[in-house]
């Protein structure tokens, strides 16, 4: 009220004679004076202008977001507007993301393989990186035959950390995900990191075993049957089907291997994870260790065998980009 006064009298009595009076600070009056015309300016955005926004966000992000990540980003963008009035607009004119559907599960139990005990216990909320990572694999359709995908996410900020794709279902498939996951982060083999997976006949063979040994991995293993066990990974799989690859056809492996490297990519740096208050994996770690003071994960590391690793080891990190940009090094 007091600021308002002198606005409506600025023109009869000094502004500064006012302020002293009325015992309120010139330079408040000021930013007062700024924040009404910035709201000014917000109110007068016009719906058509605003509706620009929207489908450049929309756009950018391939149909990924409904209204609540497109209002976020618009708000990170310096455009602030209602949520109810973005989300009216994208109503109005049929912009919405792609809908939920349902995916069949490919973990094959069947097995005589020793099984872990559950050592997660659906405890999904980790206090720092590379204490607990979880691991899975899903199949994507082309003319090809099937692409196969396998991840290692690190709970902490859900960061893809690893990952492998081919044209079958060995064991090598898991392996290779998990040692790229070694390679970028290097917890060290005093970190207690425990690496959680289902059933599946990759993740209780030899071969992986052999190498969590090596690396002081402690293995565990969601319950029969009971696919929430594993939930983070099985919430990944279906949102990149459903926001990148639902309706695409591939005529080859190649162009399947490309898409979901490219939706990987963009999941780590820039999508927007409601578990992480609507910031992307990379930003939330960053977020982290300006906070804490904590250093960046390693960015280079040791297989399993003891030597420095080299690209070669990991043919399908190989695509259409750098190394350094697949480890998420390089902007």
């Amino acid at each position: 009220m007091r600021y308002a006064f002198v606005e409506r009298h600025k023109r009869v009595w000094p502004i500064s004679v006012q302020c002293r009076v009325l015992r309120v600070s010139v330079s408040g009056y000021h930013q007062h004076v700024r924040r009404r015309k910035q709201m000014a300016q917000r109110r007068h955005l016009s719906d058509a202008a605003l509706l620009v926004h929207i489908r450049a966000v929309f756009a950018a992000n391939r149909g990924a977001y409904g209204w609540p990540r497109v209002w976020r980003q618009l708000l990170s963008q310096g455009v602030r507007v209602g949520k109810l009035r973005v989300q009216r607009l994208m109503q109005q004119h049929g912009i919405r993301a792609r809908g939920k559907r349902r995916f069949r599960i490919t973990t094959d139990s069947r097995h005589g393989l020793p099984v872990a005990p559950n050592l997660l216990d659906r405890n999904f909320t980790v206090a720092s990186p590379n204490r607990a990572w979880v691991g899975d694999v899903t199949y994507i359709p082309t003319e090809e035959g099937w692409l196969y995908l396998a991840v290692v996410m690190d709970l902490f900020s859900r960061r893809i950390v690893g990952w492998s794709m081919r044209g079958d279902m060995k064991s090598e498939i898991v392996v290779d995900a998990l040692e790229m996951a070694w390679l970028q982060r290097s917890p060290g083999k005093d970190a207690e990191l425990i690496f959680h997976s289902d059933r599946g006949s990759q993740y209780a063979g030899r071969e992986f075993n052999r190498v969590l040994d090596e690396c002081a991995i402690t293995p565990s293993m969601s319950r029969k049957g009971n696919c929430w066990d594993n939930a983070c990974s099985e919430t990944l799989f279906g949102s990149l089907k459903v926001e990148r690859l639902h309706g695409m056809r591939f005529q080859t492996i190649r162009q399947a291997k490309d898409e979901t490297l490219d939706w990987l990519l963009w999941y780590n740096r820039t999508r927007m994870h409601s578990t992480l208050k609507y910031v992307s994996p990379m930003q939330f770690e960053q977020e982290w260790q300006d906070r804490t003071g904590h250093p960046a994960p390693a960015k280079a590391g040791y297989g399993k065998a003891g030597k420095q690793r080299t690209l070669s080891n990991f043919p399908t990190a190989s695509t259409t980009t750098n190394f350094l940009t697949v480890m998420g090094y390089a902007f």
